[in-house]
This record gives C-alpha cells, sequence and structure tokens, in this order.
C-alpha cells in the first residue's frame, strides 16, 4: 500500500491536472465543488489529506471519479490492483476502502465500506442520473434517501438515485460491511 504521503500528493497532482486540464481557476472549481478556495489550496499543495466527502465534492464537480484523483500512477489497459494498493478512508471505528474506479466512458467506482456500530456517514448529492448499488455483507444497514429510512439486512441489495443527499448509518449491535457501486453519467462541464 502507498504510504499517505504518495497518496497526498497524487492527490494534489491528479487535482491541478484536472483542473488545468478543464480550463479552471480554483474559483471556479470551488464554485462548482462546493469546496472552499482555501482547501483547493491546501488540496493542490498536498498540505491537507481530505476527506472523502471533499474528494467526492472534487471528483464530480471534475467530472471523475474518486478514484482518478487518488491514482498514484496511469491506468493500463488492464489494472490489477493488489490488496495491498486499496486506499483506506479511515473515519473513526469506521472504514471506506475505495476498491477500483474508472472514469470512461462511465464513472464508476467500487467501495468496500465498513460502519461501526452507531455510526454513519452522509453522503453528498451526486450529479444528476447517478445511481448506487449497495449489497451489505454482515449486519443490517440503515439507507436513508428523501428522509424515508429503508433497512437493508445481510445478503439484501438495494439500488437508489443518488442524484440526493443520502445517509449510511448502522443503528445495529454489530459492524455492517456493504459492498457499493457508484454509476455517474459522464458529464462535459462548460468552460
Amino acid at each position: 500500500m502507498e504510504d499517505p504521503e504518495t497518496i497526498t500528493a497524487a492527490i494534489a497532482n491528479n487535482v491541478r491536472a484536472q483542473r488545468a486540464h478543464r480550463g479552471l481557476t480554483l474559483d471556479a472549481l470551488a464554485a462548482r465543488s462546493g469546496v472552499s478556495r482555501g482547501m483547493l489550496v491546501q488540496v493542490e499543495q498536498a498540505r491537507t489529506n481530505p476527506s472523502v466527502s471533499t474528494l467526492t465534492r472534487i471528483a464530480s464537480a471534475l467530472g471523475v471519479t474518486v478514484a482518478r484523483l487518488v491514482e498514484v500512477a496511469d491506468v493500463p489497459v488492464v489494472r490489477i490492483i493488489d490488496k495491498s494498493d486499496v486506499v483506506n478512508f479511515d473515519m473513526g471505528a469506521s472504514r471506506a476502502m475505495l476498491l477500483v474506479g474508472a472514469d470512461e466512458p462511465l464513472i464508476l467506482e467500487l467501495w468496500d465500506w465498513r460502519l461501526a456500530p452507531g455510526e454513519h456517514h452522509d453522503g453528498d448529492a451526486h450529479p444528476p442520473g447517478t445511481r448506487e448499488m449497495i449489497t451489505v455483507l454482515r449486519g443490517e444497514l440503515t439507507l436513508t434517501v428523501y428522509g424515508k429510512s429503508h433497512r437493508v439486512g445481510t445478503d439484501d441489495a438495494a439500488l437508489f438515485t443518488a442524484d440526493r443527499p443520502h445517509r449510511y448509518a448502522n443503528d445495529g449491535t454489530e459492524e455492517v460491511r456493504m459492498i457499493m457501486v457508484v454509476a455517474e453519467p459522464r458529464v462535459v462541464h462548460d468552460q
């Protein structure tokens, strides 16, 4: 697995390159992503380790996957991701692992989430048309979309429109482990 400094440097280079490729200023990216200009400067200068939420907002605004932003090297035609190279986002007692992602021709991400009892993660609204699929491998997930909660038990699956705020919560007493696929339409932003 890459060390945190290498990943932070990769994020800095990738965000800066993606922003430059689209001809966006820091102010324009801040407006599109809802991430402050100051935070973007810190990200692009590798002075901070951004949260999953911040990376998701930046990736959405740039029209790429979070996987593209944390990529340490170019992607070959076939890419095998060794378990030691999976990017981990530790959130206290909970953890999300971005297993793999792609951004052509459709933005796709494959995640392995673990939520400790009593923990939750609030997902920001993705671009219009984004769908998420989840399957629960262990425990019972409380999925809330548009203020309505749904229970997703072990071995159950759910598909939902993710272009609105949503929440993953573990209201139980055992860890929830789920696999999630995010499918986002490829959007070309105006420059």
